[in-house]
């Protein structure tokens, strides 16, 4: 479905898109990042990225406190010591065309208030598809080497930097502290014939040598990253005691005189039109570099220049990235398969008679969604366009229809409404593309990241119990559901044959599970895995519901009320008291509403839950002790603008004193605090007589309590 544009927007699809598009960046990041294997093309990715930029900046008042704008890169793997950067390690702002590279000079002539004439030199460096790494040096040493991460915080991989030749242990003439920043990466011809050992091992072959170079350097065994061919580029540099250049040209020469490999291919342009010929340069050759580029970085050469630019967000604003359009062939779609994804998601995948691009044989691209195969009017038997977006992931951008002879042959895609892997009911969103299994606990696709996220540290943080024991336990039937995790003393021989495991390690799980048996309210809710609901959210459900008893029967009395209604039913209470009740609670709302009742509508998920109940102690939500609270156990809405504190503090004020703060005005709605600005939410409250307070009411009504 197309998005409204931005400027259409009113708050409340604002609201909800902004956390749609938190949920699904982050997704992306640790599939890119952690998990180095990507679903969405870099310009998809871009584009997500660009639409939550443009709806932030005409909602400031909404910017969400885990916005993909804080941010860059994915949260470390629990697998890794973590590292502190000293300074962030940022992303960069994309160019497309040259166009953007203009502009890019022209912001940067502005913001340092050049002449049109002064010249601003660019260092022009390949873009190398690989790992960003840190590298840091105390008083000439190799101490410490870290992954980039989340930007702020990476993994301490410094066992594994150390066998990569290309970078030294000791340098001379360095400042005391020197952080060198670079990319890991691996050539081509390394990376075939890797496979090729793979192959010979049966062990897993990666799709590209991105993922090849980041899978071997994020080795909790560094013996196995000793064992690639991985090599490394020096471009930039983190903290540092002390100056030590005065270009960012002069900053590669001294790090190539350190012992550093810097890119052969980097070099100063006087002009952007001098630098657009070398993108275009480099582009024309481009296959054949021994290794994979995404495009040309440019940096403003002058370091005074590059502190006084400083960065907006997550981006310097003195780099830009020119990305390279991605390549593309010709070949015929055989066939349209469902894949289930990790998260529910439904993505159609086009089975292609193999073809070559880009030096890679492709025989499978993704479609996206349903939508984007109705866009293309493609048919089982087409001739069809394939592209490596990004290089990364193919997929189909056109339809040949002059190709098509016989017309008859051809078969139109099906949508599903049902799970193809567990039968469940398979729905889509208002406002979203993709359609998602709501099988959850019970779909085997989704068994694997399911039972990951019951058993993480912010869900029941079983020790011992970690990712890797969790796949191992799935794929040997150990296990199959979260309930079974609490019947493994049943299986305690079971453990004891398995490799690497003894009776002492058998038992400290077993006795950690037995530990988690009893559980707070909100933690159990936030385990379940239901799709947009965080801890904050779990915290809100639990807090309004109070037991596990009254959550359960309230959602499943909810799932009972939208299913005598049509799924395009948007007003609640068309729909019923209590899905009214659910949807009035703040941050809450019709989008997070129907993944609930989503999954309480189905038999399987509540088999499940029955399940846990017999087996666990799930505590009731405790709420702090509001006696003495004017407004304990009343329902409370913000409206307007708030002049003596932010919406977010008054609300957590509010919930301090016992009261529930809701997104919209009921009947059973007890005061509505407006400030200015106030508009539907002060009428409605008139109409319904809830009486209206202003800031100064509302703080002089609880002023007592605080």
């Amino acid at each position: 479905m197309t998005k409204a544009p931005v400027i259409e927007l009113n708050e409340a699809e604002a609201r909800k898109e902004l956390a749609q598009l938190a949920m699904q960046i982050a997704y992306h990041d640790a599939r890119y990042y952690q998990d180095d294997a990507p679903e969405v093309s870099d310009a998809e990715y871009d584009a997500l990225r660009l639409r939550n930029a443009e709806i932030e900046e005409r909602f400031p008042e909404l910017r969400r406190k885990d916005s993909p704008s804080n941010h860059v890169g994915a949260t470390p793997s629990s697998g890794f010591a973590k590292v502190q950067h000293a300074r962030p390690m940022l992303s960069l702002t994309n160019a497309f065309d040259g166009d953007d590279v203009h502009d890019f000079v022209a912001r940067a002539r502005r913001f340092l208030g050049l002449e049109a004439e002064t010249e601003v030199a660019l260092v022009a460096e390949p873009k190398i598809d690989g790992l960003s790494a840190s590298l840091r040096y105390e008083n000439g040493v190799f101490r410490v080497g870290a992954t980039r991460g989340d930007g702020a915080e990476g993994e301490d991989i410094t066992r594994n930097l150390r066998t990569l030749d290309e970078i030294p242990e000791r340098i001379e003439g360095a400042p005391d502290v020197l952080e060198v920043r670079g990319e890991v990466y691996m050539s081509r011809d390394d990376f075939f014939a890797l496979n090729q050992r793979q192959e010979a091992n049966d062990a897993k072959v990666f799709a590209n040598p991105r993922n090849a170079a980041a899978g071997s350097l994020r080795q909790l065994n560094a013996d196995i990253t000793a064992d690639r061919p991985l090599k490394f580029f020096a471009y930039s540099w983190g903290e540092v005691s002390e100056p030590f250049a005065d270009s960012q040209w002069g900053a590669l020469e001294r790090f190539a005189a350190w012992g550093f490999t810097t890119n052969p291919l980097s070099r100063v342009c006087r002009s952007v039109n001098e630098a657009l010929a070398f993108h275009g340069e480099v582009l024309e050759h481009r296959a054949d570099l021994p290794y994979d580029i995404d495009g040309i970085v440019y940096k403003v050469d002058r370091l005074d220049w590059q502190d006084r630019l400083g960065m907006v967000s997550r981006a310097p604003r003195w780099a830009i990235a020119h990305k390279f359009p991605a390549e593309q062939a010709v070949t015929v779609l055989e066939d349209i398969v469902i894949q289930v994804g990790r998260t529910g998601a439904l993505t159609p995948v086009a089975h292609l008679a193999p073809v070559t691009v880009g030096g890679v044989v492709v025989s499978r691209a993704t479609l996206h969604n349903e939508d984007e195969i109705a866009r293309l009017g493609v048919k089982v038997g087409d001739h069809v366009v394939v592209q490596r977006a990004g290089d990364v992931i193919p997929q189909v951008v056109e339809v040949l229809v002059e190709h098509r002879k016989d017309v008859a042959a051809l078969r139109d895609f099906e949508v599903l409404d049902r799970c193809p892997v567990c039968g469940s009911r398979a729905v889509r969103e208002e406002g979203e593309a993709v359609r998602r299994c709501t099988g959850g606990l019970i779909c085997p696709a989704q068994a694997v990241e399911r039972m990951k996220h019951f058993v993480s540290r912010e869900a029941f943080d079983i020790e011992g119990l970690g990712a890797k024991h969790i796949v191992s336990f799935i794929e040997d039937k150990l296990i199959a559901t979260p309930g079974d995790i609490f019947r493994l003393r049943e299986k305690r021989d079971d453990l004891l044959s398995r490799e690497g495991w003894g009776e002492q390690s058998a038992d400290n799980v077993l006795q950690a599970i037995e530990d988690r048996k009893s559980i707070s309210l909100d933690r159990f809710i936030y385990a379940l895995g239901i799709r947009q609901i965080g801890q904050a959210t779990a915290r809100l459900l639990a807090r309004q519901y109070g037991s596990l008893e009254a959550w359960r029967t309230a959602m499943t009395a909810a799932a009972a009320e939208r299913a005598k209604n049509s799924e395009e039913m948007r007003k609640p209470e068309l729909v019923g008291e209590v899905y009214t009740e659910l949807c009035n609670i703040d941050q809450i709302g019709i989008s997070v509403a129907d993944d609930l009742v989503s999954f309480f509508a189905e038999a399987q998920n509540q088999e499940v839950l029955n399940d846990l109940a017999l087996t666990l102690d799930v505590e009731n939500f405790e709420v702090a002790d509001t006696s003495n609270s004017p407004v304990a156990g009343k329902t409370v809405v913000f409206t307007g603008t708030l002049e003596t504190m932010t919406r977010s503090e008054a609300k957590a004020r509010a919930e301090a004193l016992g009261a529930k703060v809701a997104g919209s005005v009921s009947k059973k709605t007890d005061y509505v605090v407006a400030g200015p600005g106030a508009g539907s939410k002060a009428k409605k409250a008139e109409e319904l007589d809830v009486p209206i307070l202003s800031e100064e009411g509302w703080n002089d009504l609880v002023g007592a309590a605080v």
